[in-house]
């Protein structure tokens, strides 16, 4: 049965090898990602957001950010050689599951567009099929996205003022668990300050409850947001 959830993000800033000028600023983000992953019991259904999505990609699965600058190989388990082709919230997982030790059973990648009505939708057919299925154990639901990429002059994108209320409210909503304000967010609003996350975000919020938040921190290095939380059901 489902018993937590964690949202982090998956820049390649987690991974130190790709960041090694700026791996102390990068530290933060890196060590709390990690700290809320290893609160997830195993194994784990990882959901993420990513252009190439709808898609599943399940273990034995190996691959490389050597796409991202330097090649650091990573697998989801098994023994196959490296994929090059993995998308990068895929190969975040797998970095964060050898790091954490456990098994993942697979992750799930939906598209930065999907409607809010269908991200509800996915969200109670994941958990019906992880509670029904051999997944019947305790079970770790990671969901992976980032928020608005406009934060600032630093940022990949023109700066956008409305980024910080943005994501202070977005960072509200998962420290206190609240599923429906999760899915009151703009879904055009985000689109426009490149919050992809927000599709990850609102599957989480479609997951039956009731759920109870554990934390929540924010970051945003380089201009860009990083939400970090942990869910419970109590």
């Amino acid at each position: 049965m489902i018993t937590r959830a964690a949202v982090v993000p998956h820049p390649p800033l987690l991974v130190p090898e790709l960041v090694v000028g700026a791996a102390a600023e990068t530290e933060p983000v890196r060590a709390a990602t990690l700290a809320a992953a290893g609160k997830l019991p195993g194994p784990w259904v990882a959901v993420a957001v990513d252009d190439s999505g709808p898609s599943t990609y399940s273990p034995p699965l190996s691959g490389t950010f050597l796409g991202y600058g330097v090649d650091v190989p990573v697998s989801l388990g098994g023994d196959l050689p490296p994929d090059a082709r993995i998308p990068l919230p895929v190969l975040v997982t797998a970095w964060l599951r050898e790091h954490c030790g456990v098994e993942v059973s697979r992750v799930e990648l939906v598209p930065p567009d999907l409607p809010a009505s269908d991200c509800v939708s996915f969200g109670q057919q994941l958990a019906a099929e992880v509670n029904s299925g051999s997944e019947s154990e305790d079970v770790g639901l990671l969901f992976l996205g980032d928020g608005s990429t406009r934060h600032g002059p630093r940022s990949p994108g023109s700066d956008d003022e409305r980024s910080g209320p943005f994501d202070s409210l977005v960072h509200t909503l998962l420290a206190n668990a609240d599923v429906y304000g999760l899915l009151g967010l703009d879904v055009g609003l985000a689109r426009e300050l490149g919050a992809q996350g927000r599709a990850a975000w609102q599957v989480l919020a479609g997951v039956p409850g009731p759920w109870r938040g554990l934390g929540a921190e924010f970051f945003a290095p380089f201009g860009v947001g990083y939400h970090v939380a942990v869910w419970e059901r109590p």
